[in-house]
């Protein structure tokens, strides 16, 4: 990763130190809940690993709680998922679950003398996401340690420092996930407006003020979409792929299903197809695919990649457009809700097995045609409309990356001391810490002996 996203190893500012998590924190107690002691139980499923947030911890009784449930937390504790830590699963338990139960799958960090939300941040950082990931053991359960996770080393600000450091975080990366969570509704919205601009395309609501500007009163024909395809569809092939690269590619299901044609989609192919064949597809060929999911059951793409390179799978079938419409405007006939609507009314299939469509299907499907002029008309404007919402969504994945580096790069900008102002006023982090190992030393020990409770 960029050396802008990390903590260094350089000097540090005047009263730093530092310290592994094991010198500043302390074990969680842990117990087993009475039989009739209600309780949220927060599983490592009830962390939100986008917004470092608890969500939606389960509610129960504690005969129903799993043998997991033990730890207990409090305000400020941090929890860390000792499982798939490169998943960061991570969260600062907030008060309405002060007293609640953890999952033995965490550990759970507290501190009686660091800012918690310092620790916190921490375990969000790169370099805290590269040394558990180098830790971790076990293929099909892969997990580290809970001494593993205390063994990490973390700069220390004097305490005073950590809270102006965690208030301007706080601040920072509240904006950010503020940020994230509107680029988030963005995508949603885009589907909307494509789906829109179809519906106005082929009802001829896009167009309205062309026709009477061009004087145009045809009225739309209605017909079966069949009729406007040079011939009936035919199905593709699905031969073995290969491991090596040969002139020929098969394409994905996945090559046509966001509705657009994507070669990457493919597999090699070691078989002889014919030049006559009826498999090879050629620019202006559309792809519709007879079984999927019910979603994408009958979505539709145009290929425009280079002719007898590329064959059709046997869950697609192809057609051409007829002299009577243009391949752009068959293919919104074919993209809009009401086709879709009748292909998902119409596919066939058992249980267990994908919804299918076939050439009856498709050739009976309702469509209604405009004039020749109007129909090239309507698929200027609708590509223009998609070439904006395209460019919209090249800018939001570029916002996306802007967003995704922002947190790691300001986390290093504070773990370095560079986020506030020093105060040489500070107390410094060593006192700190030397205080702490004088209050373990004198703390007195007692040996505590667990038990299931009974109260409610």
């Amino acid at each position: 990763m960029n050396a802008e996203y990390r903590m260094t190893d350089d000097e540090l500012p005047e009263g730093w130190i530092r310290a592994p998590f094991s010198s500043v924190t302390i074990d969680p107690i842990q117990r087993v809940p009475g039989e009739k002691e209600e309780i949220r139980y927060i599983d490592i499923g009830s962390v939100d690993r986008d917004t470092k947030k608890v969500v939606e911890p389960q509610s129960m009784l504690g005969r129903d709680a799993p043998s997991r449930a033990r730890k207990v937390v409090q305000t400020g504790d941090v929890l860390v998922s000792t499982v798939r830590p490169n998943l960061n699963a991570v969260a600062l338990v907030e008060k309405q679950y002060d007293g609640q139960f953890a999952s033995t799958g965490f550990d759970v960090l507290r501190s009686p003398a660091i800012d918690p939300r310092w620790l916190f941040y921490s375990v969000r950082t790169p370099e805290f996401l590269d040394r558990m990931s180098e830790l971790v053991q076990g293929a099909l359960y892969p997990a580290v340690r809970s001494k593993d996770i205390r063994s990490f080393v973390i700069p220390i600000a004097p305490l005073s420092e950590q809270k102006r450091i965690a208030d301007k975080l706080e601040l920072l990366l509240g904006r950010v996930d503020a940020c994230r969570a509107r680029l988030d509704r963005v995508p949603a919205l885009l589907k909307r407006f494509r789906q829109s601009v179809l519906a106005a395309a082929t009802s001829g609501r896009l167009t309205e003020e062309w026709r009477m500007t061009n004087g145009v009163n045809d009225e739309w024909e209605r017909m079966a979409i069949g009729t406007l395809m040079e011939s009936k569809p035919r199905n593709g092939y699905s031969p073995k792929s290969v491991d090596f690269e040969t002139p020929v590619r098969s394409l994905t299901l996945t090559a046509t299903t966001s509705g657009r044609f994507r070669g990457e989609y493919s597999k090699f192919i070691d078989e002889e197809i014919p030049s006559s064949s009826h498999l090879w597809l050629a620019p202006g060929d559309i792809l519709i695919q007879r079984a999927n999911t019910i979603e994408y059951v009958g979505v539709s793409a145009i290929f425009d990649g280079p002719t007898e390179k590329f064959i059709y799978p046997d869950l697609m079938m192809k057609c051409r457009a007829s002299s009577r419409t243009t391949t752009g405007f068959l293919h919104l006939l074919l993209q809009s809700e009401p086709v879709r609507s009748y292909f998902r009314e119409n596919a066939t299939g058992t249980a267990g097995n994908m919804p299918k469509i076939n050439q009856g299907i498709v050739m009976g499907a309702p469509a209604t045609l405009p004039t020749l002029p109007e129909q090239q008309e309507i698929v200027r404007r609708v590509e223009a409309l998609f070439a904006f919402a395209d460019r919209i969504e090249s800018r939001l994945a570029t916002a996306h990356k802007t967003v995704v580096r922002f947190t790691p790069a300001t986390l290093a900008k504070a773990f370095r001391g560079e986020l506030v102002p020093q105060d040489t006023n500070d107390e410094p982090a060593g006192a700190l810490l030397e205080r702490l190992k004088q209050a373990e030393a004198t703390a007195p020990r007692t040996k505590t002996r667990r038990k299931r409770s009974t109260t409610a």
